[in-house]
């Protein structure tokens, strides 16, 4: 179905702007709200989810060396509800990545073309992914390799010329109401961290599957590491008001004045964002058009990619109605089914596959 392979380098880099992409912009904000000065702390907490759920990935992927979520599922709980539960995988993925593409659209009509039509940003994005699914994931690894730089660099830049307007005080009192306050900040960037189950439609094509679950901590570890600095950035740039802003980064950006010249590069904020969300959005479409190729039995996934791409960007106007919606999800929903659906649901797949194979063994 996939003749292609990828390097364990190449699917970290896949992930890391398909977790930074969307966090980077709305997550500071969220988490201000609920952690106040303490928001580059929910980063960390946040992040152990993601360790254990590329441990689980990884550990499922070794005893089903060859096979997706879609296919073992099958083999663990038997066809009929790993049928079932290869689905609910599908109905998962669709409508998620639908939603990112709707929030892509959003944030650009909102922030840039405020009188372009929604619809024509979304469904160019979807084409563009499209070709790249349909190139194989050796295209996707190396159109990450490229992109990635382009889209850390930008913002590297955009932290480095912000430092002029950095007040370190806005970091005190720490620890002003305790823990509690930085672990609830850590609910919804730890939604983001479940992605990391993606990996699991890469680990069967690496090259290298030795290096797998290294790579796959790395990853998590620099996703860690870019979100604690995008808070520390906004939080000693805006302070207080960060948890007022739903682009703090954003926000920030306007900030940027360098001999009258320099002047409000929120340019470079819209250019890391369609990057990322590019690879992000070109990830998730993979896993979904391979996912349903499997679960349909077929022997190759690229037929259902232009299909499904139809259907992408229908489920991106039919799964949230309007805005509001769509950040309440963000917020209050997608953080426990995430949660569900990439860590609680492989954990409790790995243990009855672990308990099953030491039953054979013991037989």
């Amino acid at each position: 179905m996939e003749k292609g392979k990828i390097s364990s380098l190449q699917m970290a880099v896949m992930m890391y702007p398909t977790i930074v992409a969307t966090a980077v912009l709305g997550v500071p904000g969220i988490s201000a709200h609920y952690a106040g000065n303490d928001l580059w702390l929910s980063p960390i907490w946040a992040s152990l989810i993601g360790y254990v759920t590329v441990y689980i990935a990884y550990r499922l992927h070794k005893l089903y060396p060859n096979q997706t979520v879609i296919q073992f599922s099958e083999q663990i709980i038997g066809r009929f509800a790993g049928k079932i539960l290869g689905f609910l995988y599908l109905f998962f993925y669709i409508p998620i990545t639908g939603q990112i593409i709707r929030t892509y659209g959003e944030f650009i009509v909102d922030s840039f073309l405020v009188n372009t039509p929604i619809s024509l940003i979304m469904a160019s994005m979807v084409l563009l992914c499209a070709f790249t699914v349909r190139g194989g994931l050796e295209v996707l690894g190396r159109v990450a390799e490229l992109f990635s730089p382009l889209f850390l660099l930008p913002l590297l830049i955009l932290i480095i010329l912000l430092s002029p307007d950095f007040d370190v005080k806005n970091v005190f009192p720490v620890f002003e109401g305790g823990m509690m306050p930085s672990f609830k900040g850590a609910i919804v960037p730890g939604g983001w961290f479940t992605e990391f189950f993606l990996i699991i439609f890469l680990l069967p094509f690496l090259a290298d599957i030795k290096k797998g679950m290294k790579y796959g901590m790395i990853a998590v570890f620099a996703v860690m590491m870019t979100l604690m600095l995008v808070n520390f950035t906004v939080l000693f740039t805006l302070g207080e008001a960060t948890s007022s802003k739903v682009y703090p980064l954003m926000n920030a950006a306007r900030y940027i004045s360098l001999a009258d010249f320099f002047e409000h590069l929120e340019s470079i904020t819209m250019a890391v964002w369609i990057l990322g969300a590019f690879v992000k959005i070109s990830v998730f479409y993979y896993a979904a058009a391979l996912g349903t190729a499997q679960w349909l039995n077929l022997s190759d996934y690229r037929p259902v990619v232009w299909p499904l791409g139809i259907l992408l960007v229908e489920f991106s106007f039919w799964s949230f109605p309007s805005v509001m919606e769509l950040s309440h999800y963000d917020v209050f929903a997608f953080p426990f089914y995430g949660l569900l659906m990439q860590t609680i649901i492989p954990l409790i797949l790995l243990v009855i596959a672990v308990v099953r194979k030491r039953n054979q063994k013991g037989m």
